[in-house]
């Protein structure tokens, strides 16, 4: 099931441990870095196109970003 909760505190920590910024990451998938930022917050939940770009992003599984599995 998707937790938002996890998918908001994993979506910073991936951007974190990147070092980039909420609007690199905006940019890199297409959405605004409003969305972005309301992600990171828990106050929106991605698309499925938005989820599967972010995962490309950072180089992670639909699972892990979604809190269905730690790696």
């Amino acid at each position: 099931m998707f937790s938002k909760e996890i998918f908001s505190e994993r979506i910073k920590y991936l951007r974190c441990k990147k070092n980039v910024k909420q609007s690199d990451v905006a940019e890199a998938v297409g959405i605004t870095n409003r969305q972005i930022s309301m992600m990171e917050t828990g106050q929106r939940g991605p698309s499925a196109e938005v989820l599967c770009a972010l995962a490309d992003y950072f180089g992670v599984s639909l699972d892990y970003l979604t809190g269905r599995c730690d790696r």
